[in-house]
Protein backbone atom coordinates (compact mmCIF):
# COMPACT_ATOMS: atom_id res chain seq x y z
CA UNK A 1 0.00 0.00 0.00
CA UNK A 2 1.11 3.55 -0.64
CA UNK A 3 2.64 5.33 2.33
CA UNK A 4 3.35 9.05 2.67
CA UNK A 5 6.94 10.25 2.76
CA UNK A 6 8.83 8.97 5.77
CA UNK A 7 11.87 7.02 6.82
CA UNK A 8 13.18 4.16 8.90
CA UNK A 9 14.52 5.21 12.30
CA UNK A 10 17.31 3.34 14.04
CA UNK A 11 17.58 3.28 17.82
CA UNK A 12 20.45 4.35 20.07
CA UNK A 13 20.74 7.60 18.13
CA UNK A 14 21.06 5.82 14.82
CA UNK A 15 23.67 3.26 15.85
CA UNK A 16 21.43 0.17 15.77
CA UNK A 17 21.80 -1.94 12.65
CA UNK A 18 18.13 -2.90 12.52
CA UNK A 19 15.49 -0.16 12.28
CA UNK A 20 13.28 0.39 15.33
CA UNK A 21 10.30 1.73 13.37
CA UNK A 22 9.15 3.68 10.35
CA UNK A 23 8.05 7.31 10.91
CA UNK A 24 6.14 9.58 8.53
CA UNK A 25 7.51 13.01 7.75
CA UNK A 26 4.13 14.72 7.94
CA UNK A 27 0.99 14.45 10.06
CA UNK A 28 -0.92 11.19 10.32
CA UNK A 29 -4.31 10.75 8.68
CA UNK A 30 -7.25 8.91 10.20
CA UNK A 31 -8.08 7.01 7.01
CA UNK A 32 -4.55 5.68 6.50
CA UNK A 33 -4.28 4.71 10.19
CA UNK A 34 -7.51 2.71 9.83
CA UNK A 35 -6.28 0.97 6.66
CA UNK A 36 -2.97 0.03 8.30
CA UNK A 37 -4.77 -1.11 11.44
CA UNK A 38 -7.03 -3.39 9.41
CA UNK A 39 -3.99 -4.79 7.58
CA UNK A 40 -2.00 -5.48 10.75
CA UNK A 41 -2.59 -9.23 10.81
CA UNK A 42 -1.32 -9.45 7.22
CA UNK A 43 1.60 -7.04 7.46
CA UNK A 44 2.75 -7.53 11.05
CA UNK A 45 3.08 -3.76 11.34
CA UNK A 46 1.22 -1.97 14.13
CA UNK A 47 0.31 1.69 13.43
CA UNK A 48 0.79 4.33 16.11
CA UNK A 49 0.13 8.04 16.43
CA UNK A 50 3.43 9.62 17.41
CA UNK A 51 3.85 12.80 19.43
CA UNK A 52 7.13 14.53 20.29
CA UNK A 53 8.69 16.47 23.12
CA UNK A 54 7.08 19.87 23.45
CA UNK A 55 9.43 22.42 21.94
CA UNK A 56 11.59 19.84 20.15
CA UNK A 57 9.78 17.96 17.40
CA UNK A 58 12.81 15.76 16.66
CA UNK A 59 12.70 13.96 20.01
CA UNK A 60 12.51 11.04 20.40
CA UNK A 61 11.65 9.75 16.93
CA UNK A 62 13.78 11.61 14.40
CA UNK A 63 17.06 11.33 16.29
CA UNK A 64 16.56 7.69 17.36
CA UNK A 65 16.35 8.47 21.07
CA UNK A 66 15.29 4.88 21.64
CA UNK A 67 16.98 1.89 23.26
CA UNK A 68 15.85 -1.41 21.73
CA UNK A 69 19.12 -3.10 22.71
CA UNK A 70 18.40 -2.37 26.39
CA UNK A 71 15.03 -4.14 26.43
CA UNK A 72 14.40 -7.62 27.79
CA UNK A 73 11.64 -9.94 26.58
CA UNK A 74 8.12 -8.83 27.45
CA UNK A 75 7.15 -12.50 27.64
CA UNK A 76 9.46 -12.89 30.64
CA UNK A 77 7.61 -10.29 32.73
CA UNK A 78 4.95 -11.25 35.29
CA UNK A 79 2.44 -8.37 35.25
CA UNK A 80 1.22 -8.91 38.79
CA UNK A 81 4.74 -9.21 40.22
CA UNK A 82 5.81 -6.08 38.37
CA UNK A 83 2.81 -4.04 39.51
CA UNK A 84 3.13 -5.30 43.09
CA UNK A 85 6.80 -4.33 43.18
CA UNK A 86 6.15 -0.85 41.80
CA UNK A 87 3.25 -0.40 44.23
CA UNK A 88 5.55 -1.26 47.15
CA UNK A 89 8.12 1.26 45.93
CA UNK A 90 5.64 4.10 45.44
CA UNK A 91 3.72 3.57 48.70
CA UNK A 92 6.79 3.28 50.93
CA UNK A 93 7.10 5.84 53.71
CA UNK A 94 10.19 8.03 53.50
CA UNK A 95 11.30 10.28 56.35
CA UNK A 96 12.32 12.90 53.77
CA UNK A 97 8.88 12.85 52.13
CA UNK A 98 7.11 16.21 52.06
CA UNK A 99 3.89 14.39 53.02
CA UNK A 100 3.30 12.96 56.47
CA UNK A 101 2.89 9.17 56.74
CA UNK A 102 -0.88 9.66 57.16
CA UNK A 103 -1.06 11.90 54.08
CA UNK A 104 1.00 9.42 52.06
CA UNK A 105 -1.28 6.53 53.03
CA UNK A 106 -4.35 8.63 52.17
CA UNK A 107 -3.17 8.93 48.55
CA UNK A 108 -3.69 5.20 47.99
CA UNK A 109 -6.61 4.62 50.38
CA UNK A 110 -8.48 2.35 50.83
CA UNK A 111 -5.49 0.08 50.18
CA UNK A 112 -2.82 2.35 51.67
CA UNK A 113 0.40 0.25 51.45
CA UNK A 114 -1.34 -3.08 50.77
CA UNK A 115 -1.22 -4.19 47.14
CA UNK A 116 -4.80 -5.32 46.29
CA UNK A 117 -3.82 -7.68 43.48
CA UNK A 118 -4.86 -7.60 39.84
CA UNK A 119 -8.35 -6.43 38.93
CA UNK A 120 -10.67 -9.02 37.48
CA UNK A 121 -11.21 -9.06 33.68
CA UNK A 122 -14.16 -6.95 32.56
CA UNK A 123 -16.66 -7.69 29.77
CA UNK A 124 -16.16 -5.99 26.43
CA UNK A 125 -18.54 -3.10 25.83
CA UNK A 126 -17.07 -2.16 22.45
CA UNK A 127 -15.32 -3.94 19.61
CA UNK A 128 -11.60 -3.34 20.39
CA UNK A 129 -10.63 -2.71 16.78
CA UNK A 130 -13.48 -0.35 16.03
CA UNK A 131 -12.94 1.53 19.27
CA UNK A 132 -9.22 1.91 18.56
CA UNK A 133 -10.07 3.63 15.28
CA UNK A 134 -12.58 5.94 16.99
CA UNK A 135 -10.04 6.87 19.65
CA UNK A 136 -7.48 7.67 16.96
CA UNK A 137 -10.01 10.04 15.39
CA UNK A 138 -10.50 11.71 18.77
CA UNK A 139 -6.78 12.04 19.43
CA UNK A 140 -6.15 13.52 15.99
CA UNK A 141 -8.94 16.04 16.52
CA UNK A 142 -7.52 17.09 19.88
CA UNK A 143 -3.85 17.47 18.98
CA UNK A 144 -2.25 18.76 15.80
CA UNK A 145 0.97 17.42 14.34
CA UNK A 146 0.72 13.78 15.39
CA UNK A 147 2.69 11.64 12.96
CA UNK A 148 2.32 8.04 11.87
CA UNK A 149 4.59 5.27 13.09
CA UNK A 150 4.77 1.63 12.01
CA UNK A 151 6.27 -0.97 14.33
CA UNK A 152 6.89 -4.65 13.61
CA UNK A 153 4.83 -5.94 16.53
CA UNK A 154 2.51 -8.91 16.92
CA UNK A 155 0.33 -7.07 19.45
CA UNK A 156 -0.08 -3.38 20.15
CA UNK A 157 1.34 -3.94 23.63
CA UNK A 158 4.64 -5.15 22.14
CA UNK A 159 5.29 -1.92 20.23
CA UNK A 160 7.07 0.08 22.94
CA UNK A 161 9.34 -2.87 23.76
CA UNK A 162 10.21 -3.36 20.07
CA UNK A 163 11.26 0.28 19.65
CA UNK A 164 12.91 0.55 23.08
CA UNK A 165 10.75 3.48 24.17
CA UNK A 166 12.32 5.40 27.09
CA UNK A 167 9.48 7.69 28.13
CA UNK A 168 9.14 6.16 31.60
CA UNK A 169 12.86 5.72 32.19
CA UNK A 170 12.85 7.85 35.37
CA UNK A 171 10.63 5.18 36.93
CA UNK A 172 10.87 2.04 34.79
CA UNK A 173 14.00 1.47 32.76
CA UNK A 174 12.91 -1.60 30.79
CA UNK A 175 10.14 -0.95 28.26
CA UNK A 176 9.43 -4.69 28.15
CA UNK A 177 8.09 -4.46 31.70
CA UNK A 178 5.61 -1.83 30.58
CA UNK A 179 4.70 -4.01 27.61
CA UNK A 180 4.02 -6.96 29.89
CA UNK A 181 1.44 -4.93 31.80
CA UNK A 182 -0.09 -3.57 28.59
CA UNK A 183 -0.43 -7.14 27.32
CA UNK A 184 -2.31 -8.09 30.47
CA UNK A 185 -4.58 -5.08 29.98
CA UNK A 186 -5.21 -6.15 26.39
CA UNK A 187 -6.47 -9.47 27.72
CA UNK A 188 -8.46 -8.13 30.67
CA UNK A 189 -9.74 -4.75 29.44
CA UNK A 190 -9.56 -4.90 25.65
CA UNK A 191 -6.99 -2.11 25.45
CA UNK A 192 -5.02 -1.19 22.35
CA UNK A 193 -1.99 1.06 22.32
CA UNK A 194 -2.84 3.75 19.77
CA UNK A 195 -0.52 6.66 20.58
CA UNK A 196 2.95 7.26 22.02
CA UNK A 197 4.62 10.54 22.91
CA UNK A 198 7.96 11.53 24.38
CA UNK A 199 6.71 10.48 27.83
CA UNK A 200 3.05 9.64 27.16
CA UNK A 201 1.02 6.58 26.25
CA UNK A 202 -2.56 6.58 24.90
CA UNK A 203 -4.74 3.47 25.03
CA UNK A 204 -8.22 2.70 23.76
CA UNK A 205 -10.25 0.72 26.30
CA UNK A 206 -13.01 -1.59 25.07
CA UNK A 207 -13.84 -2.98 28.54
CA UNK A 208 -13.71 0.00 30.93
CA UNK A 209 -14.90 -0.25 34.55
CA UNK A 210 -18.54 0.69 35.03
CA UNK A 211 -18.76 0.97 38.83
CA UNK A 212 -16.82 2.41 41.74
CA UNK A 213 -15.85 -1.08 42.90
CA UNK A 214 -14.41 -2.02 39.50
CA UNK A 215 -12.75 1.35 38.98
CA UNK A 216 -10.85 1.46 42.27
CA UNK A 217 -9.15 -1.85 41.48
CA UNK A 218 -8.16 -0.62 38.04
CA UNK A 219 -7.00 2.68 39.53
CA UNK A 220 -4.60 0.81 41.80
CA UNK A 221 -2.99 -0.76 38.75
CA UNK A 222 -2.73 2.66 37.09
CA UNK A 223 -0.97 4.09 40.15
CA UNK A 224 1.54 1.25 40.20
CA UNK A 225 2.08 1.60 36.45
CA UNK A 226 2.33 5.41 36.40
CA UNK A 227 2.18 7.18 39.79
CA UNK A 228 2.45 10.61 38.15
CA UNK A 229 -1.12 10.16 36.93
CA UNK A 230 -2.09 10.84 40.54
CA UNK A 231 0.93 12.55 42.05
CA UNK A 232 0.96 15.26 39.39
CA UNK A 233 -2.70 15.69 38.52
CA UNK A 234 -5.79 17.37 39.88
CA UNK A 235 -6.94 14.03 41.34
CA UNK A 236 -4.55 13.62 44.24
CA UNK A 237 -5.86 10.32 45.57
CA UNK A 238 -6.88 6.92 44.26
CA UNK A 239 -10.60 7.30 45.02
CA UNK A 240 -11.00 10.52 43.02
CA UNK A 241 -8.86 9.17 40.20
CA UNK A 242 -10.98 6.02 40.00
CA UNK A 243 -14.12 8.07 39.31
CA UNK A 244 -12.50 9.32 36.10
CA UNK A 245 -12.06 5.75 34.86
CA UNK A 246 -15.75 4.80 34.92
CA UNK A 247 -16.86 4.30 31.29
CA UNK A 248 -13.64 5.94 30.04
CA UNK A 249 -12.66 4.57 26.62
CA UNK A 250 -9.24 6.30 26.52
CA UNK A 251 -6.55 5.87 29.15
CA UNK A 252 -3.57 8.22 29.03
CA UNK A 253 -0.36 8.09 31.04
CA UNK A 254 2.43 10.61 31.55
CA UNK A 255 5.74 10.19 33.36
CA UNK A 256 7.76 13.16 34.58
Amino acid sequence: MALPSGRLVHGDEGEDEDPALWVSDGPAGRELWAVLHTAHERTGLWPLLLDSLRGDSRRPWDDGELGPRDVSSAADGDPEALLAGWWADYTSIDDADRLSPAERRAVTAPYEQRWPGLAMPLPLRHDPGELAERCVTELLAGKAGLRLGLVAATRSSDAIAVVGWQGAVNYIGDAAHLSAVLSSWEDRFGVRLVGVGFAELYLSVAAPPTSDAEAIRVAAEHFAFCPDNIWQSSTTNLVDYAKRLIDATIWSFWWD
